[in-house]
């Protein structure tokens, strides 16, 4: 047993220092939770986007309900549709809603489920199925997200005292690639207004002085190519959640 454990040891080191010595390790990103348990799992609503609704999708999955193309985490008409064959099917009542007893029925009939928790540290309104910005002010990074998994973290700065950064759940309203601000007149390439004046863009002089600085309330972002390849992805109308993790 214990030269097993020398032996293992022995590996996860020559896989480590091989990373580093040719320079692909890959970029870290938040640990994903432990497994959830579903058989608990609160009674999703219809437009909720959620666990809960993912582990009632993958019930209605093994139920032989729903297509396994269609867990997606959000209750739209397939999954009430879905909820209400199991119900005629069941002698419940057919209202495409998750009461009690549909849930309990569900349970009972298709067994123990998990379902991936969300990255540590991410906010819960980041998890939708599309695409989001997750701004994190604690640790003065952006994530970027899709379907509920980390894609790209970048470094972000935020607004001085005088003019903090707001928090809360926004989208994206509108893009400027090549913007210029009209009160500051100071680039601001790659910008994704999400509140009023406020925007995620890249800034030259984050990149050069650092956290020595601070913006007028805009997300700041040092990573010229990062921002820029993220903007190209990102879609007015698209989730920002700026918080405090």
């Amino acid at each position: 047993m214990k030269r097993t454990v020398q032996m293992l040891v022995g590996v996860a080191m020559a896989m480590a220092l091989s990373g580093a010595a040719t320079g692909t390790a890959p970029m870290a990103t938040p640990a994903v939770a432990a497994t959830e348990v579903s058989a608990a799992a609160a009674l999703p609503k219809r437009g909720q986007t959620s666990t809960d609704v993912k582990a009632l999708q993958q019930r209605l999955v093994r139920a032989k309900m729903l297509d396994a193309q269609y867990v997606t985490s959000y209750f739209g008409p397939l999954t009430a549709a879905a909820v209400q064959r199991f119900q005629r099917t069941y002698g419940l009542p057919q209202t495409g809603a998750v009461d009690q007893k549909t849930w309990s029925t569900l349970v009972a009939k298709t067994g123990t489920i998990t379902v991936p928790g969300k990255p540590k540290g991410i906010d819960s309104r980041c998890m939708v199925t599309g695409r989001a910005l997750c701004v994190d002010k604690t640790k003065d990074k952006l994530h970027y997200m899709k379907a509920g998994k980390v894609v790209r973290t970048l470094d972000a700065r935020f607004g001085c005292a005088a003019t903090r950064t707001r928090e809360g759940k926004f989208s994206v309203l509108w893009k400027s690639r090549n913007h210029v601000s009209t009160i500051y007149h100071t680039p601001m390439p790659y910008a994704m207004f999400f509140s009023g004046g406020q925007a995620v863009h890249y800034s030259p002089d984050f990149a050069a002085r650092g956290y020595a600085g601070c913006s007028h309330g805009c997300v700041n972002i040092r990573d010229k190519a990062g921002i820029r390849w993220i903007f190209d992805q990102m879609r007015v109308g698209d989730r920002v959640v700026v918080y405090r993790s």
